[in-house]
């Protein structure tokens, strides 16, 4: 995985609740078994009609929004565990989604691939899209290391929580294969100190 220190950008608003991982992958995109492409099918009946055509009132067909941070509302990724639904949101090209409720299974497969969702409260979340809307070149800084969230626009911050473990992995860019690997030499120094005992 890529590393995450901090990022500023432009926000694309979803302001719908209770988004589910079919509405973000749908489930006939599921066959492939690499992680390339999805993005293609994100949000996959929301963008396109029965023609495939853009429809052009999905913000994400809308050229004034633009950028590498989803904010949606409130309990984003509920219904089925797909993995695949991070993907798409990955493989789009989105770092961040800003919501003030995640399910706990999307959020744990957000972590797992690179995206941070960020959870904060309603409050701060209706401001977020009020300024959007306003100015659709607002910008916000997501600071991973200081774990604070700040609207370029207002300056207004708040602090968010992450898991300490899934906070080093994505500023290393490490997945949890790699955060093994790279406490090798102390592994193969404890190894050193154990005895050998064999079974018959």
């Amino acid at each position: 995985m890529k590393k995450f220190e901090k990022l500023k950008s432009r926000i694309v608003p979803l302001p719908i609740e209770n988004i589910d991982t079919d509405q973000i992958i749908p489930a006939r995109f599921l066959k492939a078994t690499t992680r390339e492409g999805f993005g293609d099918n994100l949000f996959r009946d929301w963008r396109f009609d029965s023609n495939n055509e853009p429809k052009q009132d999905f913000v994400m067909n809308d050229p004034t929004y633009t950028g590498r941070i989803l904010v949606a509302g409130k309990n984003f990724g509920c219904g089925s565990s797909r993995e695949h639904a991070a993907w798409a949101i990955q493989d789009y090209g989105f770092d961040v989604v800003i919501s003030s409720f995640f399910a706990d299974i999307f959020k744990g497969n957000a972590l797992n691939n690179g995206v941070l969702p960020i959870t904060v409260p309603e409050e701060f979340l209706e401001k977020i899209f009020a300024v959007t809307f306003a100015n659709p070149e607002a910008e916000i800084l997501v600071d991973l290391e200081a774990q604070t969230v700040t609207l370029a626009e207002t300056g207004e911050q708040i602090e968010f929580e992450i898991n300490p473990y899934k906070k080093s992995c994505l500023i290393n860019g490490y997945d949890d294969i790699d955060f093994i690997l790279s406490h090798t030499a102390e592994i193969e120094n404890f190894e050193q100190t154990r005895p050998f005992s064999f079974y018959r």
